[in-house]
């Protein structure tokens, strides 16, 4: 199974980070958050990637491009114009570079690379947002009901501390710092879908979230695969600074894969 990754974004609302880089090459401990997304699928067996690029596309290239010398010791002889690399602990994974265009929407983007994909059952997820959510029982959960398309639906904490307050003298009785949110399930971004979800898809300029999805549910070809556990967008500093602080405690809750 392939898995394909939407990183063409402007990623407007971290554009501290972004002016330089694409979202998907903001770090979180020293690994684009890109990286962690594929070590999430890597640990499920699948390491077949399809990244649609866009924004600053030159970046991600590069990084792969560079992969191995980023992380293994090397040598370089200058005189006899040779590279030895020490080691060749890489990942086993084949990776699929596509320009998708600067100003696609994230389902042309889908649709650009069909021919990547092939007739075969694929996953995607967007690159800005890490999770635990087993993408086996995911898979397994999509084969079983048949239908075209399935969700993550996740159910986020609130963003801010919340207080039970006694109505006579408003004396805090009680307080949450990380609530349990209103308890609405929203997307969390982790697909399975069939190829024929992309005969939904009208054009470059067709959002994925809006049309395609509302007619998919309208035909009844959606399901909702449940997810408890720990997920986490990137959307903003605050966001990066939380997942860096997960990352630093040396037990981030969505590094699902053994060792570094």
């Amino acid at each position: 199974m392939k898995a394909v990754i939407l990183a063409g974004g402007l990623g407007t609302r971290i554009s501290e980070e972004t002016a330089t880089l694409p979202k998907p090459m903001v770090e979180i401990g020293g690994q684009p958050i890109l990286w962690h997304i594929m070590k999430g699928y890597a640990a499920h067996g699948i390491t077949d990637f399809i990244i649609c690029l866009g924004y600053k596309a030159h970046v991600i290239k590069d990084y792969f491009q560079n992969y191995r010398s980023r992380h293994l010791d090397v040598t370089y002889d200058l005189k006899n114009n040779t590279t030895t690399f020490h080691a060749n602990n890489v990942e086993n994974w084949r990776v699929s570079l596509i320009d998708t265009g600067v100003n696609t929407m994230t389902g042309g983007r889908l649709r650009r690379v069909r021919e990547h994909i092939g007739d075969e059952t694929f996953c995607f997820t967007y690159g800005d947002g890490v999770s635990d959510v087993d993408i086996t029982a995911l898979t397994s959960f999509h084969r079983r009901h048949g239908k075209l398309l399935t969700i993550t639906a996740v159910q986020p904490v609130g963003r801010f501390g919340t207080m039970l307050l006694h109505e006579g003298d408003d004396t805090v009785q009680s307080f949450w710092e990380k609530p349990p949110g209103d308890g609405a399930w929203i997307s969390g971004g982790f697909f399975v879908g069939e190829p024929a979800v992309l005969d939904c898809i009208d054009g470059d300029e067709t959002v994925w979230e809006l049309d395609p999805i509302a007619r998919l549910a309208r035909e009844g070809q959606i399901r909702a695969h449940r997810h408890t556990g720990f997920w986490h967008p990137m959307d903003t500093l605050r966001d990066k600074a939380v997942l860096n602080q997960l990352w630093d405690s040396g037990s981030p809750p969505w590094r699902t894969w053994s060792g570094t």
